[in-house]
């Protein structure tokens, strides 16, 4: 079994502050650097859609 290859934004700083992604038999592995025991899994569509609304602000109002 191969290891999961997680990666980090190239804006994130050396920090365990950030979402780290991998892809694993088609579906999307998300997870934060300082828990990362805890892994959420999604598909790239509804990624994608998710990060279409975040950069369309759809999600402003709740932070």
């Amino acid at each position: 079994m191969s290891e999961t290859q997680w990666q980090k934004s190239s804006y994130s700083t050396d920090g365990n502050e950030c979402i780290e992604l991998a892809r694993s038999a088609g579906v999307v592995l998300m997870r934060e650097s300082d828990t990362p025991d805890l892994i959420v899994t999604t598909t790239p569509v509804k990624l994608r859609a998710f990060l279409l609304g975040a950069k369309n602000g759809e999600f402003d109002h709740l932070t």
